[in-house]
């Protein structure tokens, strides 16, 4: 017996090194490995077959040919790969971006509900610190009102009435015109001088208007 390299066993039985692998995958020769090279295992007294150099040339231009082909499907397969992993970052830098863009409107909503609801506290805070009335005193006032009301038609002839009366509040006719805050204070500055007037109706220190039988335009403009 004796050992021999894959291409001294492929020249001793004249065929091509693919066929020598094939044996030894198929357990027609035996083999070892020494030192990180494989050996065939070789009978000396086996005979010898010529050596066919067409046929070796022929196994061997298959051969290349062969491993050719495996190194082009892997070179396609190495493009598919690197094609493929360039997409795979392209969608993920795609969703992070989206999530950073999602992120940046949530906080944006939050924000300007944050302020609408510090616009509301500070109108709200704002008109009880000017002092409005409680649903007693609006319902008092509204019964005031009536009061007056009832008490201007009495005074006129129910032949002469053609339009009844209308009394009402200086503070709800200021907000239905809804006038700045610092128009109301300067109309009831005006209210204030002028209260020897008939036509200002002072009760319990607060101002009514006859607004069917007298004008207020000079003192609203």
């Amino acid at each position: 017996m004796s050992k021999m390299s894959i291409n001294d066993a492929a020249q001793h039985f004249g065929v091509s090194k693919e066929a020598i692998h094939n044996r030894i995958r198929r357990g027609s020769l035996e083999s070892v490995i020494e030192d990180g090279v494989k050996l065939v295992i070789v009978d000396a007294n086996a005979p010898k077959r010529s050596v066919n150099k067409n046929r070796i040339a022929k196994a061997t231009l298959n051969d290349e040919r062969y491993y050719k082909l495996l190194e082009e499907q892997n070179a396609k397969l190495q493009s598919r790969v690197e094609i493929l992993e360039t997409e795979t970052r392209s969608l993920r830098d795609q969703k992070e971006q989206m999530l950073i863009e999602e992120r940046l409107k949530i906080e944006t909503i939050y924000r300007e509900k944050d302020e609408q609801l510090k616009n509301i506290l500070s109108s709200i805070s704002s008109k009880f610190m000017l002092g409005v009335p409680e649903p007693q005193n609006i319902i008092e006032e509204e019964t005031l009102e009536a009061e007056i009301e009832e008490e201007e038609i009495l005074k006129v002839p129910k032949v002469k009435v053609k339009a009844k009366a209308k009394v009402i509040s200086l503070k709800k006719h200021l907000k239905k015109l809804k006038l700045t805050e610092k128009k109301q204070r300067k109309i009831y500055k005006k209210f204030k001088k002028r209260e020897g007037e008939k036509r200002i109706i002072v009760k319990k220190d607060k101002y009514y208007l006859n607004t069917v039988k007298f004008s207020y335009d000079d003192i609203f403009q």
